[in-house]
């Protein structure tokens, strides 16, 4: 199967490139002191996480501790209230800390582990990457800090609990809009000042090179399993699958399952209020080719060509960029970037909820309302749906701002 001559029987072995490009999109737009700390991270990946050792090690991890493999669920009620398309979910909420964000977490920190770095620095929106990063420097002993804009501080509580009672020292960002932007950018002049002694553990597949590589090729094992589990379970591979994108961590290694399939694959971007600038986080639908934070993508601009100011009722969203791997299936054609609004969102929030027993984390609802959507255009067949979180840490403010529907 190839899109614009692209052949994804060796996709892997040719992007990103050598200089960390994805097409036109990636490279690392940094210092010259960092590019030498990130080269040390690359070279460091490229042997110690292709050893045999570190290999077996993170597969005892995620048996043991992350209780993987996640399983995949049949959605039937669900499937049933909607006609005759059959929905699934990859429970990636049933991962320990509940979210997908531990599968690259418990990677980076055993890599930090291998170079000797004491501690792990990194931002977080919706509060699951911080609480997973928190988790694994616990595991390892490692020292952590993480950096949360202060509107995502009063949002997600019940996460920020869990950093300090996990050991993480969370450090409040009261710049700008204070959500996850401001805390990337708070987060990497951490680093430049403390690179010597730790690793930047950055929750998605942004970044300068090495780091959308790196997250992507740990968060592999959801598509890896995926595929397998769907096909001991139907026969058959899915019609489509679908996941949110932010940053892209959790649709990034689903994708990358079955890009060589005959299966639609769907990305699905926050509208938030609306299409007006400022209201949405919808990079790929409304962006342009722009570098913020070390990195070439597609990124909603305001009128001076810098990151615009960014909305979604899901605080793991609000990003005013993309993954450059999702710009470059975006412009391959490989993938299909839609969005759906906070207002779809928070009604498959509690359809799920009430149908299903699974309460979602607000970003996987975006998933859900989108394959929601989409199975009452198809007829029949299968979707797949990647479930990256529960919603544990959004109750008290969905109920807050939306009551009980």
């Amino acid at each position: 199967m190839e899109f614009n001559h692209v052949d994804f029987d060796t996709y892997f072995k040719h992007y990103p490139d050598e200089n960390g490009y994805f097409g036109p999109y990636g490279g690392a737009y940094v210092s010259d002191e960092l590019k030498a700390a990130l080269q040390e991270i690359t070279e460091a990946y490229f042997t110690i996480c292709k050893s045999r050792k570190f290999i077996a090690e993170l597969r005892r991890i995620r048996q043991e501790f992350q209780g993987r493999p996640t399983p995949i669920s049949h959605l039937e009620r669900l499937s049933n209230a909607i006609g005759n398309v059959q929905l699934y979910a990859k429970r990636e909420d049933l991962n320990h800390t509940g979210a997908h964000k531990l599968n690259h977490c418990m990677g980076e920190a055993l890599l930090a582990k291998y170079m000797g770095k004491k501690k792990v620095i990194a931002e977080t929106g919706a509060g699951q990457h911080g609480v997973a990063l928190a988790t694994a420097a616990a595991y390892f002993g490692l020292e952590c800090d993480i950096y949360m804009g202060a509107v995502d501080i009063r949002k997600q509580a019940p996460n920020v609990a869990r950093m300090k009672i996990l050991g993480a020292n969370v450090i409040e960002v009261t710049e700008g809009l204070a959500t996850l932007k401001e805390a990337v950018d708070a987060a990497f002049a951490a680093y430049s000042r403390e690179y010597r002694d730790c690793i930047y553990c950055i929750g998605s597949v942004v970044g300068p090179h090495p780091f959308p590589m790196m997250v992507r090729d740990f968060q592999y094992v959801v598509g890896q399993e995926a595929r397998e589990q769907f096909l001991a379970m139907t026969g058959e591979l899915p019609d489509a699958i679908t996941a949110c994108v932010g940053g892209g961590s959790n649709s990034a290694g689903f994708f990358a399952g079955f890009l060589n399939d005959p299966v639609k694959i769907y990305g699905v971007e926050p509208l938030g209020r609306g299409s007006k600038l400022g209201d949405h986080a919808a990079s790929l639908q409304y962006g342009s080719e722009g570098v913020m934070h070390g990195f070439n993508s597609i990124m909603l601009k305001d009128a001076n060509g810098e990151p615009a100011p960014v909305y979604s009722v899901a605080s793991g969203l609000d990003y005013p960029s993309s993954g450059p791997e999702h710009a470059f299936l975006h412009d391959l054609g490989r993938v299909t970037y839609d969005t759906v609004s906070d207002d779809e969102a928070i009604d498959a929030f509690f359809a799920l909820s009430r149908m299903e027993g699974i309460i979602p984390a607000i970003e996987s609802s975006h998933a859900v309302a989108h394959a929601i959507r989409l199975a009452k255009t198809m007829g029949r067949g299968s979707i797949l749906i990647n479930l990256s979180g529960r919603g544990d840490k959004d109750m008290d403010y969905v109920i807050e701002r939306y009551g009980i529907r």
